[in-house]
């Protein structure tokens, strides 16, 4: 058995379908989420924001400190951008619901349609049963007489 070399390895491991799926599915849920960042940021949070008054999200923050002047230096305001997070999330929860739509999907169009399932023959009579079934035919044998 030779020696198995680094590159040799590499490739042996970015060659398998797996891999390869994997690298696919990361570009193309890259350029997904950025088309779903889109339509929150441009189409679906403005539409709140005028549900709920005007609003722009992009904009809501706490503000923690002033932005002020010390001597000839500027030093920036420090806020809590929580208009931010909230546009954050509300992407994360379309995209997770996009891409659970997908998968389920797939898994659909994946599934083997299944034979019917014939029903369970009934049990076979315990000896007990047997034993009482020959004493009844007995019985009537004996009447029948």
């Amino acid at each position: 058995m030779g020696k198995s070399t680094f590159l040799q390895d590499f490739k042996a491991f970015a060659m398998k379908g797996n891999v390869i799926d994997m690298a696919v599915g990361i570009i193309i849920g890259g350029a997904f989420g950025k088309i779903v960042s889109s339509m929150v940021s441009d189409i679906i949070m403005p539409l709140v924001g005028m549900a709920v008054g005007g609003v722009n999200f992009a904009d809501l923050k706490w503000v923690l400190r002033q932005a002020h002047m010390e001597g000839e230096k500027e030093i920036a305001a420090v806020a809590i951008n929580y208009g931010n997070f909230i546009q954050a999330t509300i992407d994360f929860l379309i995209i997770a619901f996009s891409i659970f739509l997908f998968i389920r999907i797939i898994a659909n169009l994946n599934r083997k349609p299944q034979a019917p399932v014939a029903p369970p023959a009934p049990p076979a009579p315990s000896a007990e049963e047997v034993l009482l079934t020959q004493i009844r035919d007995i019985l009537k044998d004996q009447n029948a007489k």
